[in-house]
Parts: C-alpha cells; structure tokens; sequence
C-alpha cells in the first residue's frame, strides 16, 4: 500500500501522480489492444482511433512529467516517495513508448489488409503472441497500482516466451519472403509487428521492475535475482 503522511496535501500531490500514471496506463493498453485488433480482423476503424489517441498520450505524458518534478521540487521526498516519483517519471517514458509501438502496429495493419492472400498468413499465432505481451503489461500496470512487488516480479518469466514466439515468427516470415515474391510487402509488415510486440513486452518488464524498485528499494534490471541490493 502506498505510503500515508501526516501532511495531507502531500498524500494528495502523490495520489494526483499515481491516478494520471494510471491514467496513461489504461489508455496505452487500450491503444495496444485496438491495434492487435486491426491486424487480427483487418478493422481499419480500429487503427484509426489509435492514431487519433496519439495527441492525448503525449499531452499526458508532458503533464504527468511535469506534476512529477513539480512535486519533487516543492516537497523534497526521501526514500519511497522519492523512488515512487522518479519510477513514475520513468513508467510514463515506457507508456509513451508502448503507445508508439502501439501506433506502428496500427499503420502496419493498413498493408496486411489489402494483401490479397490475407488468410495465409500466420495471423493466430500473432495474436498468441500478442496475448502474452498483453498480460505482460496488465499485470505490470496492476502491480503498479497496488504497489504489488511479488505479481510484478512475475512479468520478467513471461518476457522469455514473447522473445521466443517472436523469433519463431520472424523465421517463418523470412521463409514465406524467400519463396512468395508476392506476399513480401505483407510479410514485411507483419514481421514489423511482431517486432513491436516484443517492445510493448520490453517495455511492460520495465513497468515490473520500477514497481519492484519502488516497493523494495532493490534494483533488478540487468540481473535475474536481484543481487545488486537496495539503493
């Protein structure tokens, strides 16, 4: 649970933080989801209101980042409060950053739909894959709202599996582009989206390891038990 102080204004800067770094994070998800969905079903309408949510992402990001040093300045926290507001300047870098993959997924949809031989494609196995960097961000965007260490240490496994689909696709559409002349254009931007998935996913590992950073004091990037101890 988020920390509670005897100076009631400050409890209210840092929940002013964590509902628009919740915000974000909901709106981002729904980017990422919208877009899966315009590849998957060939749902032009879907990628358009991606593109559309752009705007709004970015002017959260600005405002978030803002209100973040704003309260570091005026308040001068320590310890939790002070890695909670630095995690959450750097989760809504990651967000901003999801939503942009989340854009290219969007425009990439655009060439696979007009692609005559649509069906052929290994679109399920997309999706699969989608799913998994899917959950990857909801339990990373969960822990972070319940300042949940245990489910965020979770999400780092889960990467493994979305690296691993990702390299088998890009396999089989590098096969598909050696003996299809016709199906490169689409191929290529399939490829493109699974790249994006696997950010997305990159991105939601880094979510998780803020949350553990902020509840634990332990930094975990870069190891896989986190022995660089508490900072």
């Amino acid at each position: 649970m988020p920390l509670q102080h005897t100076d009631k204004s400050f409890d209210e800067d840092m929940e002013r933080v964590r509902s628009i770094v919740v915000a974000m994070g909901g709106l981002v998800e729904k980017q990422f989801t919208r877009a899966l969905d315009a590849v998957r079903y060939g749902d032009l309408r879907l990628a358009a209101l991606v593109l559309s949510e752009e705007a709004m992402v970015n002017q959260m990001q600005v405002q978030a980042d803002l209100l973040c040093n704003q309260v570091i300045a005026r308040r001068q926290p320590a310890a939790i409060d002070l890695r909670e507001l630095i995690g959450a300047i750097h989760t809504i870098h990651d967000l901003e950053r999801i939503g942009d993959e989340a854009k290219k997924i969007a425009l990439r949809s655009k060439g696979i739909e007009t692609y005559p031989d649509r069906a052929s494609l290994p679109l399920e196995r997309v999706s699969t894959m989608a799913e998994n960097a899917r959950g990857m961000l909801g339990r990373a965007l969960d822990s972070m709202i319940r300042h949940d260490a245990s489910l965020a240490a979770t999400v780092p496994d889960l990467d493994l599996e979305v690296d691993s689909e990702r390299d088998s696709l890009q396999t089989d559409l590098l096969a598909r582009m050696g003996t299809d002349a016709g199906a490169i254009a689409a191929a290529l931007d399939l490829m493109f989206v699974v790249q994006s998935i696997e950010r997305i996913g990159d991105h939601a590992k880094n979510l998780a390891e803020y949350v553990i950073h902020i509840v634990e004091g332990v930094d975990t990037r870069h190891t896989r038990n986190g022995s660089d101890g508490p900072r």
